[in-house]
């Protein structure tokens, strides 16, 4: 199939791209690496660099789309409180582009939603740009028949993922700080909870959404199926650590039901956090 992936230089969407070219696809890739990396390219897939806010074409860049997996956001909750215009700019307009090429060419949509939404949509700016986005998407479903199903993750961790920078995840920045020898930095009392999940379940419930032909389907929810608090994980590391002031604007508690995504797409995840940490302070 000919598969369009935005974002596609960044951490989904370079764990996303092996396993397309893996799979026999021919994949093209849209990125303005604000926070993707060059060095992510796969061979095989064809890069182009480009904001898909400002995008007149898309044909310009494949024809005869079959599927596009809509990753492009400036994701993370943080950085969204520093500049909430382009946050919303890049999840509310890039968003509106795509579905409308999609509405255009009648190819399906696969959003990368965020579990962020369950916790309010004015808890930030960058969760207030998903609520909208994705009902963008059920809007161009209910009235303009385009397939789009939305695939929410929770705090995703994995190979590719940022270990440095304001777009950093905890795990990223745990295994960062462990390799470098320092404190782990824990935000808050540390007893905030998150459903940690393996980027490479991610891609399998991508690629189970993509096949599945139930048009009913509007979104799946993507995670693990347990949590573990930010000082567990910290435990795992088994090295020092200290605490700094609680972040604004972040839920307490992610914790994904996995029971719709296993009866509509057969989801399975299969790879737990402390197996991951293991591997990690093995190196």
């Amino acid at each position: 199939m000919k598969i369009m992936v935005t974002g596609g230089a960044g951490f989904v969407g370079t764990n996303l791209i092996k396993r397309l070219l893996k799979d026999g696809h021919n994949v093209v890739s849209l990125d303005n690496y604000s926070t993707g990396k060059k060095e992510n390219h796969q061979e095989g897939c064809v890069y182009h660099e480009c904001d898909i806010r400002d995008v007149i074409d898309f044909n310009y860049f494949m024809k005869d789309v079959d599927i596009v997996y809509h990753l492009g956001a400036l994701a993370r909750i943080q950085p969204s409180f520093i500049n909430p215009a382009n946050t919303l700019e890049v999840g509310i307009l890039g968003t509106m582009n795509i579905l409308e090429y999609a509405r255009e060419q009648g190819c399906k949509v696969i959003f990368a939603g965020s579990s962020s939404v369950h916790s309010g949509k004015l808890k930030n700016p960058y969760t207030f740009s998903k609520v909208v986005a994705d009902d963008l998407c059920l809007l161009y479903k209910k009235h303009f028949n385009v397939d789009t199903k939305i695939c929410r993750f929770y705090n995703v961790y994995g190979p590719h993922q940022l270990t440095e920078g304001e777009y950093c995840t905890v795990v990223g920045i745990f295994e960062s700080q462990y390799k470098e020898g320092v404190e782990l930095t824990i935000t808050g009392d540390g007893e905030q909870r998150r459903d940690f999940t393996h980027i490479d379940d991610i891609v399998e419930g991508l690629i189970l959404t993509a096949q599945s032909d139930n048009f009913e389907i509007d979104t799946i929810e993507l995670g693990r199926g347990n949590n573990y608090s930010i000082n567990e994980l910290a435990e795992m590391f088994g090295c020092g650590h200290t605490y700094i002031p609680e972040r604004p604007g972040e839920a307490r508690i992610t914790l994904c039901d996995i029971s719709e995504a296993n009866k509509n797409i057969g989801y399975e995840p299969k790879v737990d956090i402390g197996d991951y940490v293991k591997e990690v302070i093995s190196e």
